[in-house]
């Protein structure tokens, strides 16, 4: 009784994450489960803002409720919103409805800012219990419907860098535009090798470069792979501001026509782009590989390349698919060497088959926008063999780069991704049990294990979703010094060495190989430290992101990796939201999109089932929408978490993840990045007929990569419990959307 007493007075530190529907959560500094705080509780503080509370009760499936007693810090996120004129008041209402309340903006506070407009405002005074927050008109960003406005709202909106510092700017404009002599020293001379570039048509920085050639490997026959990839730390010195800047960005950011890069335009699409016809400098992985798809052996060096053709995916699969067509005819002395890697990759493919490695299909999808930025049509993204053979050389540069870093003990970012964790095994055991399938998961899995349950599930008409709650169960990758393998790839050691131009990490990883090459150290530079919004999302990464293994590693840190932690944790934290601002965006277009719908009807597949609803992915739209559990029908739902199901208690019939549904567009919230279908009649569903992922032959479109819902537990409007009556209005649940691995 104690106990239950002094951990209701408890005292905890967290961050303030708001809810749409006015009351909102504090996420623990300490990793454990979230706190409710109520709508009174959120009148005086706002979403980001950290603050330290007191749990008061527990509710009766034990989740904590808290009472704000100190606001330790203010969060300094600028707030984007409209500025409106209603009554002679001016004021702001938010973009994100996590915020809660408009801001007041004083009469002499509004700058050149018109009613309707998007503005950036700065608080000048904070919420209080009685009293709504109080700011000035920052920056005019324009009117809500002028192209490209949702890119400069998630830019702002997630703090994305989008603006070089001047001296960034300064340091490109000294750089030169071609490889001089100077450059050229020291570095093997590939310029008459036939290295190509293979990347997608919009494609406009090209970091990485391929040739291959039949080789003898021992005694029997096997090939010779070269992977140049931009040296990007050429130009990019350790410390200086582009460096600085790059270190702050940690990714380039990529939305619907639009790129926000890591490196200003003169390096990412000029002098570090392995563009066709011009010598760049480059770093090359150069490998030895068996005909059973192993690296024998390998070498890392700097040296000066000249590619020769630039190709797209697309070329390169008609030409391997007819090495006689016009294409192929056209392009004569490179097929022999795109025939080469295309073999490679076949004996590449074939050891990652022997290593179990987990390859789960899903379908992927790309926006295409007119000229205005209105979103076209949504289309699957097609992947073909000239893909996968770019990924399996890209994936076998990275371990061997992984591999010189282990031999020589030099510390460096690993990519690691852990096996999954105790409690998603078990759902996901749960999950597997319900629905027959034979094969089972141990408490210590391999990815073999997953790979297993892949294969025998492939041809069952459930199989996309089986594979959706495989990709489900697994954890995040992240950035590390500590090597603690990549699971999902079935690696012992990985890391990212083929993307300079695009992701920090990989820049740094060059400098490593290089300090080894020259038998030095590398040291990291002493770097600015990362802005609030980052350094939280990084304390939250390690506090929940490292499991017991990858801290069993760590020992007692010194100085220096505790600097390579810091460095890691940053590239991770701001690869998340490279994801959120990108996702964002696509949301938004989305709605924009199914605005001009409303009304219509499609048909769709449930592709996640949570206790508020069904969230349906439309066939041939490809987007994403709730069906609210009071759309069901007037009878009892009950929510059944290990089936992933909803069942009707008075009729039976049932809503799983895949089941195939007819549905009609009847709301689109665009603040909220939220539509709503309802169902429309079914006949099955009258006659009391189940409707399962078997009832009908699947589509054309399968599930793409998901994370439960957020409204599915604590975040979601705290559902109760067991059946759900579909009685109640509104729609409170919001979807969270899923993260890279």
């Amino acid at each position: 009784m104690k106990e239950k007493i002094s951990a209701t007075l408890a005292e905890v530190e967290g961050t303030v994450i708001g809810h749409r529907d006015g009351h909102g959560f504090v996420v623990r500094d300490d990793g454990q489960p979230d706190i409710y705080l109520s709508p009174n509780e959120m009148r005086a503080v706002l979403h980001k803002d950290r603050v330290r509370v007191r749990i008061i009760r527990h509710d009766r499936r034990g989740r904590p409720e808290g009472r704000v007693t100190e606001i330790l810090a203010r969060s300094d996120t600028p707030i984007i919103g409209r500025l409106l004129h209603e009554g002679g008041v001016w004021l702001v209402a938010p973009e994100d409805k996590r915020y809660g309340q408009d801001v007041l903006i004083p009469k002499g506070a509004t700058g050149s800012a018109q009613p309707g407009q998007v503005v950036v405002v700065e608080l000048t005074e904070p919420p209080a219990l009685y009293g709504q927050p109080v700011g000035r008109v920052k920056e005019v960003l324009g009117d809500i419907d002028d192209p490209g406005m949702e890119i400069e709202i998630a830019v702002r909106k997630y703090g994305v860098p989008h603006q070089f510092s001047e001296a960034a700017l300064a340091e490109a404009r000294a750089l030169p535009e071609k490889v001089r002599a100077v450059d050229r020293r020291g570095r093997v001379d590939l310029t008459d090798v036939p290295l190509v570039t293979i990347d997608g048509e919009d494609a406009r920085d090209f970091d990485d470069a391929v040739y291959c050639e039949p080789a003898r490997v021992g005694a029997g026959r096997g090939w010779r792979l070269l992977v140049a990839i931009a040296d990007v730390s050429h130009y990019v010195r350790n410390g200086a501001a582009l460096d600085i800047d790059a270190y702050d960005r940690a990714t380039s950011v990529y939305f619907p026509r639009r790129v926000i890069p890591m490196l200003p335009e003169k390096l990412s699409n000029g002098l570090c782009s392995l563009n066709p016809g011009v010598d760049r400098l480059c770093m090359v992985c150069d490998m030895l590989i068996d005909a059973k798809g192993q690296v024998q052996a390998y070498q890392f060096y700097p040296a000066v390349m000249h590619s020769h053709q630039r190709f797209t995916y697309t070329e390169v699969a008609a030409i391997l698919q007819n090495t006689r067509g016009p294409l192929a005819q056209r392009h004569a002395a490179l097929v022999p060497h795109l025939l080469n890697l295309y073999d490679v990759y076949q004996a590449l493919l074939a050891a990652r088959e022997a290593r179990g490695a987990v390859d789960l299909e899903t379908v992927e999808t790309q926006i295409v926008c007119d000229e205005a930025g209105r979103i076209e049509r949504i289309e699957p993204r097609t992947r073909n063999d000239a893909h996968r053979l770019i990924e399996e050389a890209m994936l076998a540069a990275n371990v061997c780069a992984a591999e010189f870093i282990a031999t020589h003990r030099h510390p460096a970012l690993y990519r690691v991704h852990e096996r999954p964790s105790a409690d998603k095994l078990e759902t996901l055991r749960e999950y597997l049990k319900a629905l027959g399938v034979g094969v089972t998961i141990g408490d210590e899995p391999t990815p073999r294990d997953f790979q297993a349950i892949s294969k025998a599930t492939a041809d069952r008409p459930d199989a996309p979703q089986i594979h959706q709650m495989l990709l489900r169960s697994m954890q995040q990758a992240m950035y590390s010094p500590h090597n603690v393998g990549h699971f999902g790839l079935a690696f012992e050691a990985y890391t990212h060495f083929t993307s300079p131009i695009r992701r920090y990490p990989d820049l740094l990883v060059h400098r490593v190989i290089k300090a080894i090459l020259k038998g030095e150290r590398y040291h990291l530079p002493v770097l600015p430290t990362p802005g609030e919004a980052q350094a939280k999302l990084a304390k939250r990464l390690e506090e929940r992101g490292a499991s017991d293994a990858m801290k069993r590693t760590r020992g007692r840190p010194s100085n220096e990796i505790l600097g390579w932690e810091a460095a890691g944790l940053h590239c991770s934290a701001n690869e998340r939201r490279a994801d959120e601002a990108s996702r964002d965006v696509e949301a938004w277009l989305k709605c924009k999109y199914m605005r001009e719908r409303l009304g219509e009807e499609f048909t769709g597949t449930v592709t996640a089932v949570t206790s508020f609803g069904l969230f349906v992915t439309l066939d041939a739209l490809y987007v994403e929408g709730l069906v609210h559990i009071t759309e069901l029908g007037g009878e009892y739902f009950r929510y059944d978490e290990r089936r992933q199901e909803l069942r009707g208690e008075r009729t039976g019939v049932r809503y799983t993840l895949g089941s195939k549904v007819a549905v009609q567009v009847s709301r689109v919230d665009l603040d909220g990045r939220r539509i709503d279908f309802r169902l429309v009649t079914d006949p099955a569903q009258e006659r009391g007929t189940e409707r399962t992922a078997g009832d009908d032959e699947r589509g054309e479109s399968a599930p793409r990569r998901r994370t439960r819902p957020a409204g599915a537990g604590k975040k979601g409007g705290r559902p109760a419990s067991g059946g759900v009556p579909s009685t109640s209005a509104g729609r409170s649940a919001r979807r969270a959307r899923p993260r890279r691995n």
